[in-house]
């Protein structure tokens, strides 16, 4: 089912229909779109993390930090489980996988444009410099 949801920021307003698949991705890459969200994953790869740990890496403060991780958590980047009065949060690279698929499609392409090129620089003469001596 494709719901209407409206995005904006303060130049341009766009309605736009999106199945839930869809908003899901969106999630995934807003969430990944800010440096201090990816380095919070970059740390969660070493193993789980209380929000305090996490906030030591970061010259923001810990609630800055937990809004991150809360972006993080909408889009199931990352699981948070309880353990007695801390909150332990660890990465789910999972949602990432449909990214990657996304982005796999421009890496093949990219990947062509870039072997055409090298094929053309290697077929092309250099040409000679008018100060080169023969």
């Amino acid at each position: 089912m494709k719901k209407l949801i409206k995005m904006s920021n303060q130049m341009v307003t766009h309605y736009s229909e999106s199945t839930p698949a869809e908003e899901a991705e969106s999630r995934v890459f807003r969430a990944l779109s800010d440096p201090s969200r990816r380095r919070i994953l970059d740390r969660l790869l070493a193993g789980d993390a209380s929000v305090n740990e996490l906030a030591e890496g970061f010259a923001t403060s810990r609630p800055a930090v937990s809004r991150h991780l809360r972006v993080l958590r909408e889009a199931t980047l990352v699981v948070e489980r309880r353990s007695g009065r801390r909150r332990v949060y660890s990465l789910n690279p999972l949602p990432m996988a449909g990214a990657d698929a996304w982005l796999a499609k421009y890496r093949s392409f990219w990947a062509a444009r870039l072997h055409a090129l090298k094929a053309l620089a290697e077929a092309s003469p250099i040409p000679q410099s008018q100060e080169d001596p023969p």
